[in-house]
């Protein structure tokens, strides 16, 4: 008889078997508290403005904005389907140092997804304002990362607007283990789903701890 032999991974259980250690990640939120090999960020991403865009709400973090995140102006690089689209009226509090006019309507079932950004380990958080336009909303928060075996998507965590703009909890990354598990610098998009009510996402933000 043969021995046994170890049985090869299928590029669709590596894939898998990423989703979920990322996916445990993001939920748990422990990728703030794994360390991460200094071998893991050979290189960087491109330096970014930082602002203080949380702290009317005892937030001291600094956070740089997401391309488009604050949908005043050009989109290039945010998808929308279902009916997401960018709408008139943002949120109240001037974030990123100054009034906008608009923000992002997610009816029942709309998806938006931001455009792909480099990330460091560092990258660890993202927040964002909310409100709903109906008596309430729930709206999906996950990430998506590029990876040699195809776009993972993890669910981060179901958040629920109501009818007053307020910023989302801090919700994780998993960037500090995507970029042990990846290796380097790693890519993510951050997306939206609105999965009952009518929902706004304005002012999205990415916390780079320790940059």
């Amino acid at each position: 008889m043969f021995p046994n032999r170890p049985r090869t991974k299928s590029p669709a259980m590596r894939r898998a078997a990423l989703a979920t250690t990322l996916a445990g990640l993001a939920f748990a939120g422990l990728s703030a508290a794994l360390p991460v090999p200094m071998a893991a960020a050979a290189t960087t991403c491109p330096s970014t403005a930082l602002v203080q865009p949380f702290l009317k709400y005892a937030d001291e973090g600094y956070y740089w904005l997401t391309p488009g995140g604050s949908f005043e102006g050009s989109t290039a690089g945010w998808s929308f389907a279902g009916g997401a689209k960018v709408a008139a009226a943002g949120e109240p509090s001037a974030a990123g140092g100054s009034l906008g006019n608009d923000s992002l309507a997610l009816p029942a079932g709309a998806t938006a997804q931001s455009p792909f950004m480099c990330v460091e380990p560092s990258d660890r958080t993202f927040r964002f304002f909310a409100r709903s336009t109906t008596p309430v909303a729930a709206v999906l928060a996950s990430v998506n990362y590029e990876s040699v075996l195809g776009n993972i998507v993890v669910p981060v965590r179901l958040l629920t607007a109501t009818s007053t703009w307020e910023p989302s909890e801090i919700l994780h990354t998993g960037a500090a283990k995507a970029t042990e598990i990846l290796g380097g610098v790693v890519h993510l998009a951050l997306r939206f789903t609105s999965l009952g009510g009518t929902a706004r996402i304005d002012d999205v933000y990415i916390d780079p701890r320790r940059r």
